[in-house]
């Protein structure tokens, strides 16, 4: 069945209008008739099974048949916080960590970053785009909200930002100590239900930033004896994330 995001403020009563992108690829793409089921996600949880109801200059009426609550989002809330890599590295960063439960992602400037910011507006234009990719992982993964793409911000600044969400924070790094001491600090997150996954760069983080993470209470951890590349790195702390919160909830509910 066809899915689609709309803002909380699209749904009134037992009717919900959608409009703009979303109007043109249901009517005149998807070439949907009145009478046909979709389901529409509010991006906070919600979700609606509907029957197209109507079509009027550029809107789209859907009447509710059932609201629901989702069930796909993972009982964790994790933030990937990735150092900016070259080129459209990123986009594929985001269409990732969006399809293994991501709840946000926040693009970070390091040290060592090569990525330069320079024009406000092409810098709009980027992250116009990588909000686009995000909604279309969400759909393609059935996501029942839509995560946030933050604005980018400097490492020591994510750091902080990280702390005042009050998450346990890792810290992938080629240099930190063995796997027992990253499976201490997986479980300690996991319990704390709040996770924070900084990743570096292309070049990885400098001695400062990992001394800086540590003082603001991260935990640096190993993903093993390999050295990762930045769009391989989240990947492999998302999935263990998301495998690991999946095997807790399944064996809570039985």
């Amino acid at each position: 069945m066809p899915r689609f995001f709309i803002s909380p403020e699209s749904v009134n009563g037992d009717e919900i209008t959608v409009t703009s992108g979303d109007y043109n690829h249901i009517r005149n793409v998807l070439r949907m008739r009145v009478g046909e089921s979709i389901t529409v996600c509010d991006g906070q949880g919600s979700e609606y099974n509907c029957e197209i109801a109507g079509y009027e200059e550029g809107l789209c009426r859907l009447a509710i048949r059932e609201r629901i609550s989702s069930v796909v989002e993972l009982p964790i809330e994790i933030t990937l916080y990735q150092g900016l890599p070259k080129k459209d590295k990123m986009e594929l960063i985001i269409q990732k960590a969006v399809e293994l439960g991501a709840a946000r992602i926040m693009p970070v400037l390091c040290e060592r970053t090569i990525v330069k910011l320079e024009d406000p507006k092409k810098e709009q234009r980027k992250m116009e785009r990588l909000r686009a990719i995000s909604e279309s992982a969400a759909k393609q993964s059935g996501r029942g909200i839509l995560p946030e793409i933050a604005d980018p911000k400097r490492f020591a600044d994510a750091i902080r930002d990280a702390k005042e969400r009050g998450c346990v924070i890792l810290v992938p790094y080629e240099n930190a100590l063995g796997m027992r001491a990253t499976e201490e600090a997986v479980r300690e997150a996991m319990k704390a239900g709040k996770i924070a996954v900084f990743i570096g760069p292309e070049g990885g983080f400098s001695r400062e930033e990992i001394a800086v993470a540590e003082e603001n209470g991260a935990r640096v951890i190993s993903l093993g004896r390999r050295i990762l590349r930045t769009e391989t790195a989240g990947i492999a702390v998302l999935s263990a994330l998301m495998l690991q919160a999946e095997m807790t909830c399944e064996k809570k509910s039985e």
